[in-house]
């Protein structure tokens, strides 16, 4: 009896085993695309250092969907477009952080865009240019005919593809993208929480009020956040790297030199988003 009972108890617990094993290594592969803050490996948040920062990440000629230095990010942290975007890994376990700090004291932060390449930038910057898409209400193809004039209207807020600091994966909106949305109510306490703590987490907002200390670039965005330890390592890159003839491939290019647009936008942010490496 023993002999001819065992062998099939035994098959039977090794067949169960081998099927939860399955489901569970199914379990796995089938959530490791969208990361937590426990599911980054210390080893993938290895920062690039400005000898390894190449001119398709600066001037986002690549896809961030296909790069294994970008993640997709929780729903719970983004909203809208940033559904569909995705972020670099070191910039996003800094925000996970920041997240769940700003949460225990009552703050929801909400990631609204997050990456966007040269492609993505271009469409935004040629439907304003072409006047596709109204800019202060206005189509600017029909009312400013001065091609500088033009571009400089659209960079009040808007950069020139190939110059954003969406293109690194360190810069994020959060929750609006209005300014008088964070200066009264629920917007106010949120920003006021950011103003106060950001810092700590890494974060900086490069678009501040525009004054003696930052005369040039675009209009304040009180929305845009930037992850510093890592778009300073951009900053020192993109300085040594891009010349200005490399702004091209879009309508209205042809400004990026007259206007100047890598002194007077790409690096008219505020001086606390600077470091030695930046100047």
């Amino acid at each position: 009896m023993k002999s001819s009972f065992w062998p099939p108890i035994f098959l039977l617990i090794s067949l169960t085993t081998s099927f939860f094993l399955s489901c569970e290594n199914h379990a796995t592969t089938r959530n490791s695309s969208v990361p937590t803050i426990d599911s980054i490996s210390q080893d993938s948040l290895n920062p690039m250092s400005f000898d390894t920062i190449e001119i398709k990440y600066l001037l986002g000629k690549f896809t961030p969907e296909e790069d294994s230095n970008f993640v997709k990010m929780e729903d719970l942290h983004c909203a809208g477009s940033a559904r569909r975007q995705v972020i670099d890994k070191k910039t996003y376990k800094a925000f996970i952080k920041m997240y769940e700090a700003a949460k225990a004291d009552g703050v929801i932060l909400t990631i609204k865009s997050a990456t966007r390449n040269f492609y993505y930038q271009k469409s935004i910057w040629e439907a304003k240019w072409n006047g596709s898409r109204l800019v202060g209400g206005k189509n600017l193809a029909q009312t400013v005919p001065n091609a500088q004039e033009r571009a400089r209207i659209i960079l009040k807020y808007s950069s020139m593809p190939g110059t954003s600091r969406h293109h690194w994966g360190t810069d994020f909106d959060l929750n609006a993208f209005e300014n008088e949305y964070f200066e009264s109510g629920k917007g106010l306490k949120e920003f006021q929480w950011l103003e106060a703590n950001a810092r700590k987490f890494g974060f900086g907002r490069p678009y501040t009020t525009k004054g003696e200390h930052r005369p040039q670039g675009y209009e304040e965005e009180k929305w845009h956040w930037s992850y510093l330890p890592l778009a300073q390592s951009y900053q020192k890159s993109y300085k040594a790297l891009v010349k200005p003839e490399m702004i091209s491939g879009f309508a209205g290019s042809e400004t990026a030199t007259s206007i100047d647009v890598i002194k007077n936008y790409v690096f008219g942010i505020d001086p606390s988003c600077f470091d030695e490496i930046g100047k």
